[in-house]
């Protein structure tokens, strides 16, 4: 089993930036990719960005070039900085974390853009 706790979610301007984490815990291997995931109300779950354990990087087409996805493999941890923030932004945040082929999601994380 693996727990994901993610945090830094809040009201943000239009314009500005946050940062989110996502600690994952009860695993003692390596999780492959860990990652990022938005619902914004009355939409479907769309993919926000995800890395795997080399590194490499994938990118929701709307937020290529505001928002920077890594990770820290030591602590199971991975982030997401968010700048150039828009009132579109505005959704729950998910972590993912895939791990011998299984889909792992945290709580979520409100994340609000006032323009």
């Amino acid at each position: 089993q693996v727990q994901l706790v993610e945090s830094g979610g809040r009201l943000a301007q239009a314009g500005g930036s946050l940062r989110l984490s996502c600690a994952a815990s009860g695993s003692r291997f390596s999780i492959n990719v860990m990652g990022w995931y938005r619902q914004a109300p009355g939409k479907q779950r769309e993919l926000v960005a995800v890395i795997t354990s080399g590194g490499s990087t994938n990118y929701g087409d709307s937020v290529k070039g505001r928002f920077t996805i890594s990770r820290d493999n030591a602590k199971n941890t991975v982030y997401l900085q968010m700048n150039s923030l828009k009132p579109e932004d505005t959704a729950v945040y998910y972590c993912n974390a895939v791990k011998s082929g299984r889909d792992y999601w945290g709580q979520g994380t409100q994340v609000t853009v006032s323009s």
